[in-house]
């Protein structure tokens, strides 16, 4: 793996200027163009050459990239969702975490000025550690609960029915629902409504589930192996 602190974040002399270290003048004034900016691309074409150039850089990194369109403009949102390193220490994880954003940046322009509250940008980018990350160290490193996967996300959905009924049995927190068994009264796409709560559903490395035991990651740097455990009984047919 290229190495993620040193080699990106800390060019030799003659790579291209990066985002993180183009430094703002006394008026305010900061100008950015990356050496990798192409003009009228589209931004399906322009997320794609990002991914291709992430993937040759950090050939053992495993990202997700969205694009996100709306009014004000465009963002291209990164998760890292697995790594061989461990990402815990902040002193690892924040330069990893720059590293990537200047690599993003590179393939835009940003034009602001503080002082007059002025800004515009090719496009916004956010780069973050996945809950996937999180997982996936927690399976390597010890997890408590353990759930055999052998229902997926998409088949769980199918499954699920309204009628069915989950009791939470572990959670990172105590609340008014652990340990009360409760209805499911809708299954939607991302969420289950169950009584009239909602249960936001992971992405699918977040996820396991054995036909009776769910297991839903939501780790985070502090406690890679939180997650919430439910005990799922189907209704009767």
């Amino acid at each position: 793996m290229t190495d993620p602190i040193s080699a990106p974040g800390a060019p030799a002399c003659d790579s291209p200027a990066l985002y993180s270290q183009t430094p703002t003048d006394e008026r305010g004034n900061f100008v950015y163009s990356g050496d990798l900016l192409r003009s009228n691309e589209t931004f399906a074409a322009l997320c794609a050459r990002i991914a291709a150039h992430l993937r040759d850089l950090y050939p053992d990194l495993q990202v997700s990239l969205t694009r996100l369109s709306f009014a004000g403009g465009r963002k291209i949102r990164l998760a890292i969702c697995d790594a061989p390193i461990d990402l815990r220490d902040p002193a690892v994880r924040d330069p990893l975490l720059l590293a990537l954003r200047d690599q993003i940046e590179r393939f835009g322009f940003a034009r602001a000025n503080f002082y007059q509250d002025y800004s515009a940008v090719s496009f916004y980018s956010e780069v973050a550690i996945g809950k996937a990350y999180w997982a996936a160290l927690a399976a390597r490193t010890e997890q408590q609960n353990p759930v055999e996967p052998r229902m997926s996300l998409a088949q769980f959905k199918r499954t699920i029915k309204v009628g069915d009924t989950l009791i939470m049995v572990h959670a990172p927190w105590q609340g008014r629902y652990f340990g009360v068994e409760r209805t499911v009264d809708a299954v939607r796409s991302g969420d289950i409504i169950i009584a009239g709560s909602y249960l936001t559903l992971p992405r699918a490395p977040e996820f396991a589930c054995d036909g009776r035991h769910i297991r839903i990651a939501v780790g985070d740097a502090s406690n890679p192996d939180a997650h919430l455990l439910y005990i799922w009984t189907r209704r009767s047919a």
